[in-house]
């Protein structure tokens, strides 16, 4: 039993927010004691079988949210086209959007299961809460090369993007540290498997959102994000959409001459910045259609872009 146990509030503000990115195993491996979910329970202030109540429901969140996926007949049909052999181990390597404990990376993981029944892969979310590419890049070793991935899907920027209140001129990391954080990452990796590097850009955030939550000291803006999606879209491997579209809604339609409505609120958590259960759904969906409409390239090539994709060009 905890000796300080949270206050109804304190455990609305867990429930609600903080619990899905609390993942304190990952962040503090090398802690006496960090592998006891009894003790991980007594430094949140809540008794074991709460924090495994709450834990358990977010995984059923993430498998409920594959199941309906798997119900689009285009998603079914797809899975039975992506890349991936029986036996592979498939390793994310991203932020707090990754290690978001109903997150893309669990929603994909159930889809898979699921949707191709007697297949076995190995799925490591190496997902750090608000991790830049200069903090992922530290843990790479150990998070990353140390499991022998045969695929390794990145999805770092949103943090590097972070311009900080108190210097707001900047972004947290320039995007020539960044290149290089990505070329390094790729170079190391590439050493243990001879699949492509599978590249998720940023999604958009909704800055009035975020700029509400007292919680967190800097800003994100889309034209620093769109940076980071224009360096990844020169990248070899799959670039998971390149635009950043996957936040809007997909049934809004645009009349000729406008402009795409932008990413929907209901798409994120109430911070504008971490998407929703329906936000991750729409990630995995843009994932399994990328690799699986994506053309077969050469070893280490660039992968084209798949037919089907609409760039948003007009037409000459």
């Amino acid at each position: 039993m905890a000796d300080y146990l949270a206050s109804d509030e304190e455990k609305e503000v867990l429930e609600k927010y903080l619990l899905q990115f609390l993942n304190l195993e990952k962040r503090y491996p090398l802690l006496p004691g960090i592998e006891n979910e009894e003790a991980i329970a007594g430094l949140m202030g809540l008794e074991h079988s709460e924090l495994k109540k709450l834990r358990d429901r977010f995984s059923s969140n993430a498998k409920q949210a594959a199941i309906e996926l798997l119900e689009d007949p285009e998603v079914a049909e797809w899975i039975e086209e992506l890349p991936f052999e029986d036996g592979d181990t498939i390793v994310a390597l991203g932020d707090s959007i990754t290690d978001d404990l109903q997150s893309w990376f669990h929603i994909f993981e159930h889809v898979l299961e699921i949707g191709l029944e007697g297949s076995e892969y190995t799925f490591i979310n190496s997902g750090v809460s608000y991790n830049s590419s200069t903090e992922a890049l530290k843990r790479l070793n150990r998070d990353v090369l140390d499991h022998e991935p045969d695929w390794v899907i990145v999805a770092l920027g949103t943090f590097d993007a972070q311009r900080l209140h108190v210097a707001p001129d900047r972004p947290m990391v320039s995007l020539a540290d960044y290149w290089e954080n990505l070329n390094t990452i790729e170079a190391n990796v590439s050493e243990v498997t001879d699949n492509p590097l599978i590249w998720m850009t940023p999604p958009p955030v909704i800055t009035e959102m975020l700029q509400q939550i007292r919680l967190f000291n800097f800003n994100l803006f889309e034209e620093d994000l769109s940076s980071i999606r224009e360096i990844l879209t020169g990248k070899k491997g799959y670039i998971i959409d390149p635009l950043g579209e996957r936040m809007h809604d997909e049934d809004q339609e645009e009349h000729e001459g406008e402009e795409n409505g932008g990413p929907a609120p209901w798409n994120y958590l109430s911070d504008g910045l971490h998407p929703s259960l329906s936000g991750h759904t729409n990630t995995v969906k843009e994932l399994v259609r990328f690799l699986a409409l994506a053309k077969d390239p050469e070893e280490g090539a660039q992968l084209e872009t798949p037919d089907d994709f609409d760039t948003g060009e007009d037409e000459d």
